[in-house]
């Protein structure tokens, strides 16, 4: 009878085991499905888990000092109300920033949430570091990308590597949302921003379409086009404008990487890369457009042709929910319905 006993409890055992590796199993299984920028959480709320290009990245609980080495991802941490305490800054004191290195249109929020500029252009993983942060971000892509420092970074606390090129400010608040608890706040922003939009579209008229938008070089030897993976073309393109197509002879220069968010175009590819019957200027203000005007060697593109030519700001080269905001409100003064275009005025 004992030895009865003694063999049921072994074979109990070992179906109980079969059945804990089965599920640690499932669990890795269910672990490699996440595809990046995904996020699975436990149904208590927490831990948390982000796919990266880089691997996953697990929180157990939400974060409390969260470091930005990227100044374009932090305006939207800062709209979704997350606990940022630092971040990487740009050149102080342009027509963009402030005397922090901030950009302008954040800046004073950033200020009311007692944000610290760690440093100026420059990464430095010392000045991270003594932020004794809890999780870190870093751009996977850009001028602000910290990517090099990553090895460093990973060991001092959770580092999470996204590519914000491809994703409009609401998809990255929709991932940072989800990932450190903010799904609320961000989807409250999304449905005020489209509530925005919505009412764009219902009080103004576009200029003639498709829409050539650009970053045009001062030098007026090129341009850098917005794709419409760009997130300025996926915000035109919810505001009802249509992107021009890009023709496949102006492609090429990869001089700033493989990047899905511009098309570089100079020299005499330049003209070719202007099919729009409007142009759409980013980065910039109504000053520029003149010099588009005057420009002899662009005298035979559409827009020019049709003087449909538009300045968006500058705070419009890297889009943010503050920047977005900011350039839809201008387009809206462009384009309203209620009052004469300024395309009609010059015609």
């Amino acid at each position: 009878m004992k030895k009865a006993t003694l063999i049921s409890q072994f074979i109990l055992s070992s179906i109980l085991c079969l059945l804990i590796t089965a599920c640690q199993d499932t669990s890795e299984h269910t672990s490699s499905d996440l595809k990046i920028d995904q996020v699975r959480k436990d149904n208590s709320g927490w831990p948390r888990t982000l796919m990266t290009s880089y691997g996953e990245v697990t929180l157990s609980q939400p974060p409390k000092r969260i470091v930005s080495t990227s100044i374009t991802i932090t305006g939207t941490l800062l709209a979704i109300d997350a606990p940022i305490i630092g971040s990487g800054a740009t050149i102080p004191n342009t027509n963009i920033s402030d005397d922090r290195g901030f950009f302008t249109q954040w800046s004073e929020l950033a200020t009311k949430k007692n944000l610290k500029a760690l440093y100026q252009t420059e990464h430095n993983a010392e000045a991270v570091v003594r932020a004794n942060p809890d999780l870190i971000i870093i751009s996977q892509t850009g001028g602000d990308s910290a990517l090099k420092l990553y090895d460093q970074l990973k060991d001092i606390a959770p580092t999470v590597v996204i590519n914000y090129s491809n994703k409009s400010w609401m998809q990255l608040a929709n991932v940072f949302g989800e990932f450190l608890g903010l799904e609320n706040n961000a989807d409250t922003l999304i449905h005020s921003f489209n509530q925005q939009i919505t009412e764009f579209k219902n009080t103004t008229t576009l200029p003639p379409q498709p829409t050539t938008a650009l970053v045009y070089y001062q030098d007026g030897t090129g341009g850098n086009i917005w794709t419409p993976e760009s997130a300025q073309g996926q915000l035109l393109t919810q505001l009802g404008f249509t992107l021009a197509p890009i023709p496949d002879t102006v492609r090429g220069d990869l001089s700033m990487g493989k990047r899905n968010d511009i098309v570089i175009a100079s020299g005499e590819r330049f003209p070719d890369a202007l099919t729009g019957n409007t142009l759409l200027l980013f980065a910039t203000e109504s000053p520029q457009e003149e010099a588009v005007r005057n420009n002899s060697y662009l005298s035979d593109v559409p827009a020019v042709v049709n003087n449909s030519i538009y300045s968006v700001g500058n705070d419009t080269f890297r889009l943010d929910y503050f920047s977005s905001r900011n350039m839809i409100k201008r387009l809206e003064n462009l384009f309203k319905k209620s009052s004469s275009h300024k395309l009609s005025s010059n015609q």
